[in-house]
């Protein structure tokens, strides 16, 4: 978990250098919001990338642990009820392994597939041999008889907030009510630079944008050498 007040302090000190400008709390919490959502976003592409990799395996190992280890943090089990997942109050992001009462994993089918499937005495669905299809983000038909009743999935970040009274005209924290960053705390640099890039290109400072960006990218680097 990354402190939402130390990103924005370095933000904030970072943009007000040489009075280059000056962020709301409201525009503040968007960018971060956006650049948690992009920083989770990348992980996914990331595992993709270097779990396809092949020849050189043992350098990237490190690589694809370290990506799985922040990921796991946001991965979670639900319950199915008549093919609705109940994910509550935390989003879901990708659906994982679906299983059935007696925690057989149900296998996932296009619906062309069931289709093919269920007019085929020899491919009917079994209890042995459960499968389902995605409906919605959230429903799925299983066969047979709705036998999926739990999931695994991975949810998405709550949105981060630097939550706030206003005191005299000016925006005062309240750490009661603020919404840290869910990301690992690897990812403070770069979410600093990429909220300082959104920053840039909200208030028309090109030198500002231009600050966030090379500094991401020189994070971004570190991070994959």
């Amino acid at each position: 978990m990354v402190n939402i007040d130390t990103v924005y302090q370095k933000v904030l000190m970072l943009v007000n250098k040489e009075q280059r400008g000056y962020i709301t709390p409201q525009e503040f919490n968007l960018f971060a919001d956006q650049a948690q959502k992009e920083i989770f976003e990348q992980y996914f592409y990331d595992l993709n990338q270097f779990s396809r990799i092949h020849g050189q395996e043992l350098e990237y190992i490190d690589i694809v642990t370290n990506i799985n280890d922040k990921i796991s943090g946001f991965e979670t089990n639900t319950s199915i009820s008549s093919g609705s997942i109940q994910t509550g109050t935390n989003p879901l992001y990708r659906l994982g392994a679906v299983y059935s009462g007696d925690g057989m994993v149900v296998e996932e089918v296009q619906q062309s597939e069931l289709a093919y499937m269920l007019a085929s005495p020899l491919l009917q669905p079994t209890i042995s041999h459960p499968v389902y299809v995605r409906l919605t983000e959230t429903t799925i038909d299983s066969y047979p008889n709705n036998i999926a009743t739990s999931c695994d999935y991975i949810r998405t970040p709550i949105s981060p907030s630097w939550a706030y009274v206003v005191v005299g005209g000016k925006a005062m924290r309240d750490s009661t009510s603020a919404i840290n960053f869910e990301l690992h705390p690897a990812e403070e640099s770069e979410l600093v630079y990429k909220i300082l890039k959104y920053a840039g290109i909200s208030m028309d400072k090109i030198n500002i944008f231009q600050a966030g960006q090379a500094q991401e990218q020189s994070t971004i680097q570190q991070e994959k050498q």
